[in-house]
């Protein structure tokens, strides 16, 4: 979309300076707002035409059933979809008795720009309608950081050639019709009417409606009020019904005295508490938004946000899109999570209802990392969501015959929904993913993370080691296997001793022994004992992380190497991504990768391998990798990154942060691709950056490619601010706040001072033969934009 004229690179917003009606549904994903709890789509005021209409709320959704061919021990009989909620986005105008559509009349100009620095949308448009009417509608919407079940949006019209009558709707509108999903096997169809009315009033300016799901018993409230500014005469009318509140204004309304109206919305869901508790809980947060007022919101989204940027801003200079991408991917992780508050963060956050709403591990090993080190509550309240769910991954592990806890694939709720095994309950990596996520947080958080890590690490941590001591056994060598299992890449399925898995494991099975180490009294409440910790000890130890001596490379799973490689060459372009074309019987028996697997054990596991192993692993692994996963480039710009290929780097790097602006996977229109925006950051500040963090120590090995001048980045670690600032030949870190830090620089230990910026040249990358990709599947160049 960025590529069309009518989308102009800004530094710090999107600009869509004509309304591109044939990308509307990718727009309105682009455009979503959110903060975590509530989620609206770009859609247009009017509500038509749309994309795909949506608004969301974090972890509200209806069960609906899995069908199966035959039925099998285990399988989950039910799955959960993330529920179209209550619209409270449409105002609706009419014009001299003809109805505002950008589809009829003259649409003499049209402006939308997503405000990354106020965090709003804002839209302008210039309309003569049929009847040779024109009017300029111009509106600022916002969801609020600082009010969590609150959004609001500031509405104009005012007419140009003379006295117009217009008429004002402005609504609430539940179980809209939706379009049927694109032929895509991941999605699932449409919900129809999902929600029945429970209770709807309305008084003065002011209406509510109450819904509950049909199968879920999940009970939501939305409401709207409020305050008109219009000329004199200016009439009003509100009226509700059970899918319905509707607010009719009506004025004549003269050039120069427009009829303003700000619409405040409050949102809010249960599956406890009554009818009542959750209307009264939206009128509430309905008084407390008119309080505030229009011009308090926006204050406080500005004041919220010109915080987050002094965190967490990355400053790109070489590549004007690149900069205006890695902003846009920072802004959409932001919304994702800030307020989510111990409920699931989805894969596409609440920007469209891709993959049902579900969240997978994509959370623990992309979103938590960007999370942990700009916005670390957040990463914290989303291992509380993990936590809070652990009675149901104790019993998904009981019904598969292990101890500890099996957490889910996917899910919203915490019950396993993938419905597909090889590539569902088989992944159980998920279960390490989560546990490096709380290694992670609390050496980032420092002493801040002691009470977290007494009330939530260490059960996670104990929980999920118990899984994998119960999963492998010690073979009669000795060796520890982890057998039957899938790792990150998904054409690959039920293999013996995954390396990435194994490896994260390991990690999980050691950070399990030094929690209870450190806390003792909890072991004694989780009834582990000397022996347990023991035979985890000895588990990861005996590891058995394979290798391939004859190709001096790891394999991604024990045989892999001896797999028949994929045909590269017969591979048409059409052809990808090869899951919609090609039987996974024919997937899982080659080589060939969806995704980086045992590239990505390379980063989140790189203290286990050489250098000369990472350059030589990366090369064998790139001729192999497809890419038809998101999640994959930013991955192999970390590596690419560290065995020195810099140019190939900020190819994968632009690739992960333009993948929606750009549709690039061309299915934006479902919703962003949020690990891979998080992976943006990743690629910025873990490959360019060369941040790494294993066991605590916070190491940064920087390089730039030639296109940038210089990258500059901030982190949020041990209670302190951290500015990282790269050129071409050196590094500069200042402390922005906190005490003295000791970080590694290129393989030297140094400690940066408060007030006294440290610089460090940068040593040359090492020089090595350039990797291939299969054919047609290379990263595009990038051709960096002035």
């Amino acid at each position: 979309m960025i590529l069309h004229p009518a989308f102009p690179v800004e530094p710090w917003s999107v600009r869509e300076v004509e309304l591109v009606l044939d990308s509307l549904a990718q727009t309105e994903s682009v455009f979503a707002l959110s903060n975590g709890h509530i989620g609206l789509r770009g859609n247009l005021d009017e509500g038509e035409p749309f994309g795909l209409p949506g608004t969301y709320l974090a972890g509200f959704y209806e069960v609906r059933h899995l069908p199966y061919a035959e039925s099998a021990y285990s399988n989950p009989e039910a799955g959960q979809t993330i529920v179209n909620v209550t619209n409270g986005k449409i105002i609706r105008l009419v014009v001299e008795d003809e109805s505002f559509d950008v589809r009829y009349g003259e649409l003499r100009s049209h402006e939308r720009v997503l405000d990354l620095r106020a965090g709003v949308l804002r839209r302008s448009a210039e309309w003569v309608s049929p009847a040779g009417r024109a009017v300029r509608v111009s509106s600022t919407r916002l969801v609020s950081f600082s009010k969590r079940g609150v959004a609001a949006i500031f509405y104009e019209v005012e007419p140009l050639d003379g006295p117009t009558s217009v008429v004002v709707q402005s609504e609430l509108v539940t179980n809209e019709t939706l379009p049927d999903s694109e032929a895509d096997p991941r999605a699932a169809g449409p919900l129809t009417s999902p929600l029945k009315s429970a209770a709807f009033d309305d008084l003065g300016t002011r209406a509510i409606l109450v819904h509950s799901t049909r199968a879920s018993g999940l009970t939501m409230s939305a409401a709207m009020d409020h305050v008109i500014d219009g000329p004199a005469g200016t009439e009003s009318n509100i009226e509700s019904f059970e899918d319905l509140g509707r607010l009719t204004i009506a004025a004549e309304v003269a050039p120069g005295q427009p009829l303003r109206l700000v619409k405040f919305l409050a949102y809010g869901w249960s599956s406890e508490r009554s009818v009542p508790a959750v209307r009264d809980q939206v009128s509430a947060a309905l008084t407390q938004a008119r309080q505030a007022g229009w011009d308090g919101l926006m204050a406080e989204q500005r004041a919220y946000l010109d915080d987050y940027w002094d965190r967490a801003d990355i400053e790109v200079e070489g590549d004007a899109e690149l900069q205006q991408a890695v902003r846009f991917a920072l802004f959409h992780v932001l919304q994702a999570g800030a307020r989510a508050e111990r409920r699931a963060i989805a894969a596409k956050g609440l920007t469209g209802p891709g993959y049902d709403g579900h969240a997978f591990w994509d959370s623990e090993t992309f979103v938590l990392p960007v999370l942990t080190y700009t916005t670390p509550q957040a990463a914290a309240d989303a291992l509380g969501w993990r936590h809070d769910t652990l009675e149901l991954a104790r019993e998904r592990a009981r019904q598969l015959g292990f101890a500890g806890s099996a957490f889910p694939w996917r899910t919203i709720h915490g019950e396993e929904c993938g419905g597909y095994w090889p590539a569902g309950t088989a992944a159980c990596h998920i279960n390490a993913d989560i546990a490096d996520a709380v290694v992670r947080y609390q050496a980032a958080a420092g002493t801040g993370a002691v009470a977290f890590e007494r009330d939530v690490g260490v059960e996670l941590l104990v929980e999920t080691a118990r899984l994998w001591r119960s999963l492998g056994h010690h073979d009669a060598l000795g060796n520890f296997r982890i057998d039957g299992v899938t790792g990150p890449d998904e054409y690959s399925a039920l293999a013996d001793n995954n390396v990435f898995t194994n490896l994260m494991a390991q990690r999980n099975l050691l950070a399990a022994v030094d929690a209870i180490q450190r806390h003792p009294d909890r072991a004694a409440q989780l009834n582990v004992d000397v022996e347990e910790t023991a035979s985890w000890r000895d588990a990861a130890q005996a590891m058995l992380v394979p290798y391939d001596s004859d190709l001096g490379i790891h394999p991604q799973a024990e045989g892999f190497s001896q797999h028949q490689a994929w045909d590269f060459e017969s591979t048409t372009p059409e052809q990808y991504p090869l899951l919609f074309h090609f039987p996974y019987f024919d997937l899982y028996r080659k080589q060939v990768v969806k995704q980086a697997d045992l590239v990505l054990a390379l980063h989140v596991r790189g203290d286990a391998f050489s250098d000369e192993e990472k350059a030589r692993n990366f090369a064998y692994y790139e001729r192999l990798t497809v890419r038809d996963s998101s999640l994959s480039a930013c991955t192999q710009a970390v590596i690419a990154a560290e065995v020195g290929h810099l140019e190939l780097a900020y190819d994968y790097l632009c690739e992960a942060a333009l993948i929606d602006l750009n549709d690039l996977q061309h299915n934006t229109r479902d919703g962003l691709h949020i690990a891979s925006l998080a992976g943006t950051w990743i690629g910025a500040v873990a490959g360019l950056g060369g941040m790494r963090d294993h066991d605590g120590v916070l190491s940064f090995a920087p390089r730039l490619p030639q296109a940038l001048s210089r990258l500059a980045f901030r982190l949020c670690v041990r209670e302190r601010r951290l500015l990282v600032e790269v050129r071409a030949e050196e590094a500069t870190y200042s402390l922005l706040a906190g005490s003295s830090l000791e970080i590694v620089h290129h393989g030297d230990r140094v400690t940066v001072e408060p007030q006294r910026p440290l610089t460090a040249p940068i040593a040359a990358a090492p020089a090595r033969d350039s990797p291939s990709q299969p054919p047609g599947r290379a990263p595009e160049h990038r051709r960096p934009t002035a």
